[in-house]
C-alpha cells in the first residue's frame, strides 16, 4: 500500500519487480474482500442498521485504498499525484473509521448511551476532514517521483510529514481502539460473571455467544499492529539508515499493509449477520440435491444474533 514507494528506492530492479507483485497480490485480496462487504451491504437490507454502516464506510475505504494501492506503475505528472494523495487519503480514512466502532461500542456498552445514530454527521465530519487535513499537509516537502509502484516521499523533510501525517495518527488510533476495547471487554465480563453468579446453567448457555463475540472484539486492535507494525519499524530503519534498504523487511512491510483491507473484511464483516443473510439466500436458491452440501443454515436462522458489532443494542429503528 502506502509503503511499497517508500522501501523501493535504492532496491535493485529485481527486488522493485518482487515488491510490485506482493503489493499488487495483497491489495487484490483486500480489495476483493473489502469489496463483498460493500455489497453484502448493499443486497442485504437486513444489514443497513447503524452499527453495519460503519463497518461499510469501512470496508469502503479499505477497497478504494487498496484500488489506488494497485493501479499499477505511474509515471510522473498528474496521475503520479493522484494516485500517491488518492492512497493517502482512503488508508487514513480505514483506520479513523475502526475509532468510530471503537467509540461506538464504548458509548453503547460502557456509557449507555443509545444516541450513537445522531452522531453519523460528526463521524463523517471527523473522517474525511481528518483524511483531507492529513492528505494536504503530506504535500509539504515532498518531492513526487517514480519509485516502483508508486510516487511517494524522497526528501528528509517529506519523510517526516509522511511520519506526521500517516504514522502518528495510526498508532494513536491502536491506542485508542486497544484501551477502548480493554474496558468494552472488562465490563462486559463482570456484568457476565455476576448474572451467571445469580441465575441458572440456562444463562450459561445462552451466554456462550456473547463470550465468542468478546473473544473477537480482542482482535480488532490487533489487525492495525499486524498491518503496519513493519511499515513502522522499515520507516524508523529508514530514517537511521536512508542508503540501506532491508530488503525481506520491505516485503513484510508491503505485504501486511496491503493486506489491512481483507483483515478488517474478516474481523469487522463477516459477523453472524452477514453469514446468517448469505446462508439464507443459498438456502433459497441452492438446489436441493445439493443443499446436503451447505452448513445447516436453519441454525443462522433460528439462532439468537450474536452480540458482535451489528448485535450491539444501539436501538437501530426498524
Amino acid at each position: 500500500m502506502l509503503a511499497t514507494g517508500a522501501v523501493a528506492g535504492s532496491l535493485t530492479a529485481h527486488d522493485r519487480r518482487i515488491l510490485i507483485g506482493v503489493n499488487a497480490g495483497a491489495a487484490s485480496l483486500s480489495f476483493v474482500g473489502s469489496g463483498f462487504i460493500v455489497l453484502c451491504y448493499v443486497l442485504f437490507k437486513e444489514l443497513r442498521k447503524f452499527s453495519f454502516k460503519l463497518v461499510f464506510y469501512l470496508a469502503l475505504s479499505d477497497m478504494l485504498c487498496s484500488f489506488f494501492s494497485m493501479v499499477g506503475d505511474p509515471s510522473k505528472g498528474f496521475f503520479c499525484y493522484a494516485q500517491g494523495y488518492s492512497t493517502h487519503f482512503f488508508c487514513v480514512a480505514s483506520f479513523l473509521w475502526t475509532t468510530t466502532i471503537a467509540f461506538t461500542l464504548h458509548r453503547t456498552v460502557v456509557r449507555h448511551k443509545t444516541d450513537v445514530e445522531d452522531l453519523e454527521a460528526i463521524f463523517h465530519l471527523y473522517v474525511w476532514g481528518t483524511s483531507v487535513v492529513m492528505t494536504v499537509i503530506r504535500s509539504f516537502g515532498n518531492n513526487h517521483g517514480h519509485l516502483g509502484t508508486r510516487c511517494w516521499t524522497q526528501t528528509s523533510t517529506g519523510k517526516v510529514v509522511h511520519f506526521i501525517t500517516f504514522y502518528m495518527p495510526l498508532w494513536g488510533a491502536i491506542l485508542y481502539n486497544g484501551f477502548t476495547y480493554f474496558q468494552v471487554i472488562r465490563m462486559l465480563n463482570n456484568a457476565t460473571r455476576m448474572a451467571v453468579g445469580m441465575s441458572d446453567r440456562v444463562y450459561q448457555l445462552d451466554a456462550r455467544p456473547d463470550m465468542k463475540a468478546l473473544n473477537r472484539w480482542g482482535y480488532y486492535p490487533l489487525i492495525l499492529i499486524g498491518s503496519w507494525a513493519f511499515g513502522t519499524i522499515n520507516r524508523i530503519h529508514d530514517f537511521i539508515e536512508p542508503d540501506h534498504k532491508i530488503f525481506w523487511l520491505s516485503i513484510l512491510d508491503v505485504g501486511t499493509a496491503s493486506l489491512m483491507g481483507l483483515f478488517n473484511s474478516i474481523a469487522y464483516g463477516l459477523n453472524s449477520s452477514v453469514r446468517r443473510a448469505i446462508y439464507e439466500r443459498l438456502d433459497l436458491f441452492w438446489p436441493d440435491k445439493l443443499r446436503r452440501w451447505l452448513p445447516n443454515s436453519s441454525r443462522f436462522r433460528n439462532q439468537q444474533q450474536e452480540s458482535e458489532l451489528v448485535a450491539l443494542k444501539t436501538q437501530d429503528p426498524q
